[in-house]
């Protein structure tokens, strides 16, 4: 099978009719062999009928619902893990990604041997207090991961099948696909201009609490990726650091002390700062060794990607 749509959706009853044609007309044009996974999140309204309705006229149409709203990263891991195609295309149910780009962004992983190519919404039909925020959010994530795209949470991108079936995304990391791929090690990543629709349809399910939420997801993946298997050197590297300068505090007050004959040692706030350090510094080592140990009997420690073998 050539291509596998992954669309998640939240009580998008509306737009899921036309979306489906929308995507047939374009695939049948192109002759791509296709499956459409629409991934109900816990809809309120009549998503989940209106899937049973379509999958019942195409049989390339499929449906999976949720028990529960997980959230748009669970809903994205269930459809990686059902999805058959070569090339894996996601994107939004609210009609605001255009299934005219799929061609395109099935050439760049096909023809031009990208593992992911994002979407990028360069003309935008959102508010002022959504873009903003999004540029800033964009920037952080270019400046923390090293990965140059202009949208990181544009919801249409293409990825060859072995990139979502070696990645996991939970929680809300959904937005840091490129990054989690990335660090994986799928460094040929790609980004295509595509086309932003008025929402025609419906209200947005996302508010300004995912740009905070963004932020904190972003220094948990760092966190995560650089230190998951190796927690000792950071936690033991910033704990030594923090005894050593308590323990020179203390070394110098014990020498005023005993050789200068200087007032007592716990009349001086410094001595406080000093025993501070000394405490904080050793509850980290503590915390690095005791992390490492766990890494270390983890069933999966030394679970790791080969790419190829002759």
């Amino acid at each position: 099978m050539n291509l596998s749509l992954v669309i998640p959706l939240l009580n998008e009853e509306e737009s899921l009719q036309e979306l489906a044609d929308w995507i047939a007309r374009v695939c049948t044009a192109n002759n791509l062999s296709y499956e459409v996974f629409f991934m109900d999140d816990g809809s309120r309204d009549g998503s989940w009928k209106k899937i049973e309705q379509i999958a019942a006229q195409n049989p390339n149409i499929k449906g999976i619902r949720m028990r529960r709203n997980y959230g748009k990263s669970a809903a994205l891991q269930v459809g990686f893990e059902a999805a058959q195609g070569d090339v894996v295309i996601t994107m939004d149910a609210d009609l605001q990604d255009s299934p005219d780009e799929i061609p395109g962004l099935y050439k760049m992983i096909t023809e031009q041997n990208y593992d992911l190519v994002s979407g990028w919404k360069k003309k935008r039909y959102d508010p002022i207090t959504k873009t903003i925020p999004t540029k800033l959010f964009n920037w952080a994530t270019r400046k923390m991961s090293g990965i140059q795209l202009h949208d990181f949470n544009c919801g249409l991108k293409a990825y060859k099948k072995e990139v979502v079936k070696n990645i996991d995304v939970y929680g809300e990391m959904h937005r840091y696909i490129p990054v989690i791929a990335g660090w994986a090690g799928f460094r040929n990543i790609g980004e295509k201009e595509v086309a932003h629709q008025k929402r025609k349809y419906g209200t947005t399910k996302f508010g300004l609490e995912r740009f905070i939420n963004g932020f904190l997801d972003l220094l948990s993946i760092g966190f995560v990726t650089k230190f998951g298997k190796r927690p000792m050197h950071l936690f033991g590297l910033l704990g030594t650091i923090i005894f050593f300068f308590g323990f020179l505090v203390a070394c110098y007050l014990a020498y005023g002390k005993f050789f200068l004959q200087e007032y007592k040692m716990t009349e001086r706030p410094l001595f406080y700062f000093g025993l501070l350090a000394m405490i904080v510094g050793t509850q980290l080592f503590l915390t690095g060794f005791i992390s490492e140990l766990i890494v270390r009997h983890s069933p999966d420690k030394n679970k790791y990607q080969v790419e190829k073998r002759v």
